[in-house]
């Protein structure tokens, strides 16, 4: 549309430079004379019609050519303006497009689940561009596609599917670092293994899931610290085989706390009203039931809140006092899953009972602001696959 403008205001504008001076002034007079009638209030007594008078005889001598300079001036800004607006639009959306690695991510989830809570902060603070599918955890129809029947899963383009959330985070990583690999081939090195537990329930894990599919040269470059691959790795099967265990009987720790947190994840989750009804008072009694097993289950004290601030300042105490974070000067692996992991809890009362009595609140912080300003974006790399 502006285009458009753009050409109408160069037309008129060559018209009035290109036209006899007679018909210059009859357009001026029909302009000035639309401008007079107007403003003829502003004027006082009879000084109106000469100021008019005057204005014209003047355009007579000149002002046509002058008004279609004015004219042409104006298109020539615009053009300007569309030509500079265009420009970038489109560095922008190539911006996007190298910052996400040519990737087309849509993540299937639970908002308040603690593992599709630790993809979305790494995609977050990758900056990668993801659509969201909020799946409902009663008839899962959103993901009735995929034989796969957990969330988080990450689709990548049209036909690469990725579980787990550690699989998603170290699969993902290695893309965005290693320039040579495909996502297909990636995914290659995180086989799916399937098994029975203790309690005779068929359960899928993946190999390798903490470790990034990269060179010499790339882990070099990837973890200067000596040892910081190992400190990464240590601290992501950490949040996974403990903290994460520790949020279910926090939330839950009393039945006021059990329905504060179902209210929220009705509120923030994808129900029906029939099943949002159940989810939050059924559901929050089940819960605060199920915790008490869970406690009993991971061999939690009876105080559940001091389990979870001697877990959270165990974490700062292997961050150290010398560092902003686990990776240094930027998050690693690690600090986004921890993150993403109590990031869950958030307007709950153990969330603030655990900021309060810890000393994870400066950590967490600096994470917040890491996740919220995309400040790991990568530079970019070659996409073809």
């Amino acid at each position: 549309m502006a285009a458009a403008c753009t050409r109408a205001l160069r037309k008129v504008g060559w018209s009035f430079l290109g036209s006899p001076s007679a018909h210059r002034s009859g357009t001026v007079s029909y302009l000035l004379g639309n401008v007079g009638a107007r403003g003829s209030g502003r004027a006082s007594g009879s000084r109106g019609p000469v100021v008019r008078s005057k204005l014209l005889s003047s355009l007579r001598a000149g002002g046509g050519r002058a008004l279609g300079c004015a004219f042409l001036l104006g298109g020539g800004l615009g053009l300007y303006q569309t030509v500079k607006m265009t420009v970038q639009q489109h560095l922008a959306e190539e911006e996007t497009k190298v910052s996400a690695g040519g990737l087309k991510l849509i993540l299937y989830q639970y908002k308040t689940c603690p593992f599709c809570s630790k993809v979305r902060a790494f995609l977050d603070y990758h900056g990668l561009p993801y659509d969201v599918v909020e799946v409902n955890p009663v008839m899962r129809k959103e993901i009735k596609w995929s034989t796969y029947r957990k969330v988080p899963i990450l689709m990548v383009g049209d036909d690469v599917q990725l579980n787990d959330s550690s699989v998603i985070i170290s699969s993902i990583k290695t893309y965005l670092i290693d320039k040579e690999k495909s996502m297909t081939d990636i995914l290659r090195c995180y086989p799916e293994m399937k098994s029975v537990n203790d309690r005779g329930k068929e359960v899928t894990e993946f190999s390798n899931k903490y470790w990034l599919m990269l060179n010499e040269a790339d882990t070099s470059g990837t973890y200067l610290e000596k040892g910081g691959q190992k400190e990464e790795m240590k601290w992501r099967q950490w949040a996974d085989d403990w903290l994460v265990h520790l949020i279910s009987p926090n939330v839950y720790r009393t039945t006021g706390e059990a329905l504060a947190s179902f209210d929220y994840i009705v509120r923030e989750g994808k129900f029906s009203t029939f099943e949002g009804f159940v989810a939050k008072y059924v559901g929050a009694a089940a819960m605060f039931l199920i915790s008490k097993r869970l406690k009993s289950r991971h061999n939690l004290q009876d105080d559940v809140r001091q389990e979870l601030y001697k877990a959270v300042d165990e974490w700062v105490a292997a961050v150290g006092k010398k560092r902003k974070f686990m990776g240094g000067d930027q998050p690693n692996l690690a600090d986004l899953a921890v993150f993403g992991v109590l990031r869950v809890m958030e307007g709950l009362e153990a969330f603030d009972d655990m900021m309060a009595n810890t000393k994870v609140k400066y950590w967490y912080r600096r994470m917040e602001r890491a996740a919220l300003n995309h400040e790991g974006r990568p530079a970019g790399r070659n996409t073809e696959q």
